[in-house]
């Protein structure tokens, strides 16, 4: 009959999920995104990760209310048979619902501004500190601020990559570049291709970019079987070098930590440089060049080598705050092998991530990202709105009894270095060629 419905099984819709057959569903009505997949803004990778599976959840994280009217062009004509939604999905929704009733989307307060007014002063301070001031104490202290100055500045980058911060996209890319490629010298186009891979693939061993530390770090035994790399496409090698380093990864977590900014510069620019699509790539090229510019020409001011050296060192160790804290929401939390899936959003999003706790007026110093499991849940949410819908988010996770873990800043500390020495223990045992799992893994991790 003309206009009857035309259904697929899941187990159907789940052989369209190979690169050049890419097919979704939302809210049960399956679209083929094999040719958009190049065009995505969020990158090819989250649909890659995510293709031959319902995607509702993460779909309604993701885009706001408008890209809705964009989903016709890809419709195939079919509607997925056996399309259920379960009970955790059902109030995840209705909460996204009400918040963008609320107009808590939209209500970004003042956050952008201010923060960027700040760093604006930090770096007339910086600027003043090395070249009007003579003294080794007043080159330290500004040293410390430029690594603050980082922090803040990423922090906008983060925001302005998940939401407008500004009044258009065009202002809002100009934020990005600004304060992601000029002033703290990472590509914001590397940073969006590995941190939506991140919140897509929350905590997969080998689809999360953000646990992939090897041959440094491995935050599970499992790593020590070598796994495959599917967001880079490699073995993960666990050799004799790899054991070496990561056996002794609980003493060595905080000095890394220190100099981790070389490494995002590194792969700042073998994305850059490399075969591979990157958008505005030009732009964010100029970016990188800008803050090569400025920062050598800054360090240049200083009178000797020893307070170049100093300089340097110490502002990369006031920013590894930020880069440990990163670390601290995921590294102790559960793990889990293989792709993501969409039908199990909330639940993945929830046993991937730690909150840590602090007051209020610390909330600048975090930029937000304290509340980890709630920005992992609603993405698009200003940082200001974060801590008033923490209270809604632990409900829900106690309605269904998953867990909402908020931790002191100590506390998180602890069970990074607890996670951290566990593996190390196993990987110093040369008479098990084939490491047993860790105790916690065997109790929590699903997939």
């Amino acid at each position: 009959m003309e206009g009857e419905k035309k259904y697929i099984t899941s187990a159907e819709l789940k052989e369209h999920n190979k690169e050049g057959d890419l097919w979704i569903s939302i809210q049960g009505k399956v679209y083929n995104v094999t040719d958009w997949v190049k065009e995505h803004p969020g990158g090819d990778v989250p649909l890659l990760n995510l293709a031959g599976q319902d995607v509702t959840d993460a779909f309604i994280a993701y885009h706001p209310g408008t890209a809705w009217k964009f989903l016709d062009k890809f419709f195939t004509g079919y509607y997925l048979r056996d399309f259920k939604v379960s009970e955790v999905s059902r109030d995840y929704r209705k909460l996204a619902s009400e918040f963008s009733k609320l107009g808590l989307f939209d209500k970004k307060e003042h956050v952008t501004s201010c923060t960027l007014a700040s760093v604006a002063v930090m770096f007339l301070v910086v600027l003043y500190g090395v070249l009007r001031c003579s003294s080794v104490w007043a080159h330290l202290g500004s040293a410390m601020l430029l690594g603050l100055l980082w922090m803040q500045s990423a922090y906008v980058g983060h925001d302005s990559g998940h939401y407008v911060v500004m009044t258009s996209h065009g202002f809002n890319k100009f934020a990005q570049i600004l304060t992601g490629n000029c002033l703290t010298g990472i590509s914001m186009a590397w940073w969006k291709w590995t941190h939506n891979a991140h919140h897509i693939a929350c905590n997969s061993l080998d689809h999360d970019p953000d646990l992939q530390h090897m041959p440094v770090f491995a935050v599970s035994s499992r790593f020590f079987n070598s796994i495959t790399s599917r967001f880079y496409g490699r073995e993960l090698k666990f050799d004799s070098f790899a054991r070496f380093f990561i056996s002794y990864q609980h003493w060595t977590f905080y000095p890394v930590m220190c100099v981790a900014r070389v490494n995002l510069y590194v792969q700042t620019l073998l994305l850059l440089f490399s075969k591979r699509k990157v958008q505005d790539r030009a732009l964010n090229i100029v970016g990188i060049l800008v803050f090569w510019t400025w920062f050598p020409l800054l360090v240049s001011y200083l009178p000797n080598l020893p307070e170049k050296v100093m300089f340097v060192l110490a502002s990369f160790a006031v920013c590894s705050i930020q880069h440990i804290q990163f670390c601290l929401n995921h590294f102790a939390a559960n793990v889990y092998v293989g792709p993501p899936s969409g039908n199990d959003w909330f639940e993945k999003q929830t046993s991937g991530t730690l909150d840590i706790s602090c007051s209020s007026w610390m909330d600048w110093f975090f930029g937000g990202l304290q509340f980890q499991l709630e920005h992992h849940l609603f993405p698009r949410l200003p940082r200001c709105q974060l801590r008033k819908i923490s209270p809604l988010v632990r409900d829900l996770c106690k309605k269904h009894n998953l867990p909402y873990r908020s931790l002191s800043f100590w506390e998180a500390n602890q069970w990074t270095i607890r996670t951290l020495r566990s593996a190390a223990l196993q990987a110093r045992d040369l008479t098990n060629p084939v490491p047993k799992n860790l105790l916690w893994e065997a109790v929590h991790t699903h997939g």
